[in-house]
């Protein structure tokens, strides 16, 4: 098996171009409410886990094999509880919305599909 690239997986490099290129660019300039309000949330998972897991990692909680799916699964309902749970809790100015933990869960699912992607291979091969 291929070692997880952590910070130099390709995933994590384009998904941190795309949520920059819509902060700093598209969210301003495109009338789009998904460009506006979900676009960034599709990228947490590609963006946030693989930066979470190299702490993992060195920490030595973990190998180098890419994410499990209970993982990602695990990170998604403490990062969905924490923002639009907890957060609008403890913060006046934020607003809970389960479009953007559909949002959150949509790209963490492609996100651990695409990490995992030889080994889903290899077991449609073997079906």
């Amino acid at each position: 098996m291929k070692p997880f690239g952590f910070q130099r997986d390709g995933l994590f490099l384009v998904g941190c171009a795309a949520y920059a290129c819509n902060r700093l660019c598209l969210k301003e300039t495109v009338a789009s409410p998904f460009f506006r309000g979900y676009f960034n949330d599709l990228w947490l998972i590609p963006c946030a886990l693989p930066l979470v897991l190299w702490l993992h990692r060195r920490l030595g909680w973990r190998g180098e094999a890419p994410p499990s799916l209970a993982e990602v699964a695990g990170h998604l309902v403490l990062w969905s509880l924490l923002f639009e749970w907890w957060g609008p809790r403890l913060m006046r100015h934020a607003t809970g919305d389960l479009l953007d933990v559909g949002c959150y869960w949509m790209g963490g699912l492609v996100a651990w599909a695409w990490w995992n992607r030889a080994a889903l291979r290899q077991r449609l091969r073997s079906a």
